[in-house]
């Protein structure tokens, strides 16, 4: 064995890592204990502990770490400087086992990057065209690479994956450890690679339902209805999306008098004060021209006396009476006429 010194105090606390406190013991035990110990173990946990090398730094604090106090309180009485400790490891493990396996263990092992950083360029890929990716791969690289991210970053790629793919994905999270290094270089290139051709193909961003919208808008009624009702078998959750999107409050100065009279039946009164309060000039004169003049008074009188209101719970309104006005129309009782309607 060489003459190996050993180090003779710990640096600053020694929490953290499993690995991190094996190492600090190995450089307690001195070379010859520890070359013994690192004839017992594997190189994959030999890369453990030369990972945890990495982070014991310089220093000559001599506090105690709770994890450890029983054997750190024998070397408490011993002073001196500490050594960097994945030097001092890597000696002892060329002596014990050979420099080739000293070597492939300790040479290039790095302490784990911060979040993002392990990554390179992936982790600052859009969140969109990063999910795309991450889509077509397995559940656990997936979870590997969302647990290399900041929670923000990964947070806003789980919003972009299928939702069916999720409880895997975090249920494979919360059970990773440690990664290779080796493993995220692999992963990086791989997803580097896809992200740029993606790019190359001229991803772009789509507003599907935003163009779906338009399109129904500019068909006339029965047409709209069809193909909502269509829809409905499959999905009625996006249906009833559909329907709250395609009428709105401001669609309402397209109904005919006799139409607003229907609606104003089946509007309480504080959802149309409400309502009116964030109308239009255009939609306040529909409605109240088809109210008597007393009630159109009343109606003017609690909307100036009412005080500053959310602009969520005026929307809340609006939507409220356009949903009636829907409901009507499915029904026959009113017409609602689309832009694209010829009348006679």
């Amino acid at each position: 064995m060489p003459d190996v010194k050993s180090p003779v105090s710990f640096n600053d606390k020694i929490v953290g890592s499993g690995a991190k406190k094996a190492a600090a013991v190995l450089l307690g035990l001195g070379p010859d204990v520890a070359a013994e110990l690192f004839r017992q173990l594997s190189e994959n946990e030999l890369r453990q502990i030369a990972l945890g090398a990495k982070e014991l730094r310089k220093g000559n604090n001599m506090a105690v770490p709770e994890a450890l106090s029983s054997f750190v309180e024998a070397m408490e009485q011993v002073g001196g400087e500490v050594v960097a400790g994945d030097d001092f490891l890597r000696e002892i493990a060329a002596a014990a086992l050979g420099e080739e396996i000293a070597s492939r263990v300790f040479d290039g092992v790095m302490p784990p990057p911060p979040p993002d950083e392990a990554l390179g360029p992936v982790a600052t890929a859009d969140p969109e065209a990063l999910a795309m990716v991450l889509a077509r791969e397995q559940p656990q690289t997936v979870a590997l690479v969302l647990s290399s991210l900041t929670p923000e970053r990964a947070a806003a790629v789980m919003d972009n994956l299928p939702p069916d793919n999720l409880p895997q994905i975090v249920r494979r999270m919360a059970v990773v450890e440690s990664v290779a290094p080796e493993v995220l270089r692999e992963v990086r290139t791989a997803l580097t690679s896809e992200l740029q051709a993606l790019i190359a193909e001229g991803m772009r961003k789509v507003d599907g339902r935003s163009a779906a919208l338009a399109i129904l808008r500019r068909t006339p009624a029965a047409q709209q209805g069809e193909v909502l009702s269509s829809i409905e078998g499959d999905d009625p959750e996006l249906a009833a999306q559909l329907r709250t999107k395609l009428f709105t409050f401001d669609d309402l100065t397209r109904l005919g008098d006799r139409d607003i009279q229907a609606l104003l039946k089946e509007v309480e009164s504080n959802q149309l004060i409400l309502a009116l309060k964030g109308a239009s000039p255009e939609i306040k004169d529909k409605f109240l021209r088809n109210m008597s003049s007393r009630a159109a008074q009343l109606l003017a009188d609690d909307m100036a006396a009412m005080g500053p209101v959310r602009l969520s719970v005026v929307e809340e309104a609006m939507a409220a009476i356009a949903k009636s006005a829907v409901d009507l129309a499915e029904k026959g009782r009113i017409t609602i006429v689309m832009p694209t309607d010829k009348m006679l």
